[in-house]
């Protein structure tokens, strides 16, 4: 059984420009400014019941020498029960400059929740 991850998501709401992508796999484009990626993101993980395993930080999510947005996120191991959350991330991923190249933006938090295939092996 693989060990449940919490995440961190950056989104630097400094950064100007927009994304044109869908929120879900199948539904139409929306343009997304950073402060729209937040605010959308938000409400995914709201919507899907994971606000204790994902938490948001405004801050630099890195590239701020080109037009965003861009979103940042640490991986961590979720706490075992009774356990603290430790602050030792086990991976990350940017999305700088590449927020567009995705099918969706609910992939940032599902592709990020779900362990690879090797480490749900162990």
């Amino acid at each position: 059984m693989t060990r449940a991850r919490r995440l961190v998501v950056t989104v630097c709401p400094r950064e100007s420009g927009v994304v044109r992508l869908p929120v879900e796999r199948g539904g139409h484009a929306m343009r997304l400014d950073a402060a729209a990626v937040l605010k959308t993101l938000r409400a995914l993980v709201d919507s899907r019941g994971l606000a204790e395993r994902v938490r948001f930080c405004e801050a630099c999510a890195g590239g701020c020498s080109a037009d965003g947005p861009n979103v940042s996120v640490e991986i961590f191991p979720a706490p075992l029960p009774g356990e603290r959350p430790d602050h030792v991330a086990i991976g990350w991923k940017t999305y700088v400059y590449s927020l567009a190249s995705l099918d969706c933006l609910a992939t940032v938090i599902e592709e990020n929740l779900r362990a690879p295939r090797r480490e749900a092996r162990r």
